[in-house]
Formats: structure tokens, sequence, C-alpha cells
């Protein structure tokens, strides 16, 4: 079996003085979110054996944060393709990962809502900081296809943060 854990990235600062949209950075709610959602994986036993991450800033962040609070000692590796890519090339990042039975994405909106949607058959409102977990019945990542997924549980940043 493998376990597919989709994270949208933790609120980020509108405000705050960056470059482009890929440079954003965390507000302090979002870094604060990121920390309990890593916290409240380790406490449930959903650790990630290997993540990837988009390399916006604020992804890539939402990572290292959860990891660290969480406690997880596994690879963090930056993949530009999590950026702005659509449903095939998260699959297709994930089918190229062979990396142990608990994968860890970390990206964006819109894309994963329709990709929960799309391997499972399920609406799942992925707000900021929160996590779908989602099993599958294969022996490897390249056997993830459409509708063979099935939601375990959904971690919301807002159950874990005042």
């Amino acid at each position: 079996m493998k376990t597919l854990l989709l994270m949208r990235h933790a609120k980020s600062d509108w405000s705050a003085d960056y470059g482009t949209d890929h440079d954003r950075p965390l507000n302090d709610r979002g870094e604060r979110s990121a920390r309990a959602i890593g916290e409240a994986l380790s406490a449930d036993g959903d650790v990630p054996d290997h993540i990837i991450s988009s390399t916006a800033l604020r992804a890539r962040t939402t990572a290292e944060l959860a990891a660290d609070a969480g406690g997880w000692e596994c690879e963090l590796v930056l993949d530009s393709r999590l950026y702005g890519g659509g449903a095939d090339t998260v699959l297709s990042v994930a089918a190229s990962s062979g990396q142990g039975e608990r994968l860890m994405l970390v990206g964006h909106q819109p894309t994963w809502s329709i990709l929960v949607s799309v391997l499972t058959g399920e609406r799942v409102e992925v707000r900021t900081a929160t996590v779908a977990v989602i099993d599958f019945e294969v022996g490897d990542w390249s056997q993830i296809t459409a509708g063979v997924g099935r939601v375990r549980r959904v971690y919301q940043a807002r159950d874990y943060t005042d």
C-alpha cells in the first residue's frame, strides 16, 4: 500500500516585501499552522518517508517547518514542476519519486483539490496548511491513477491552532 499526503502551503503574507509570487513568504499564522500540522501528523503516525515540495518559498517553508516540528528525518526535495503544474504533472512527480510507502507533496491550489477529486472521486476543501491523506492499494507509485485512491483523513490547520 502507498499513502500520498497532499499538503497545501500554509497562509502566506500578501503584505510582505517580495519580488514575484514565487517568492511570497508565510505570515506568522502560516508558520504556526505548518508547525501544528507537522506535530499532528507525527502524533497520529502519518509521518512521510519522503517529501517533495514546490520551489515556491511559501511551500518550501511550510514543508521545512512541518518536518522540523514533527521531528521527521526524511529527505526534502524541491521540484519546480509542483509550482503551477497540473494534476498530470503532479502524478508524474509522484510516479518518478520511487520513495518509501508515504510520500508527501507540498504545493498549491487549485491543483491539490483537483488532484484529490481525480484520484478519489471525493471533494475535499484544501485550505491553507491542509493535508489530505490518500491511501492506494498499489505496490508502486507509478500505479497511481484516477479513481484508485481513498481519502483516509484530512488534517486542517484550524483544528490544531488558535
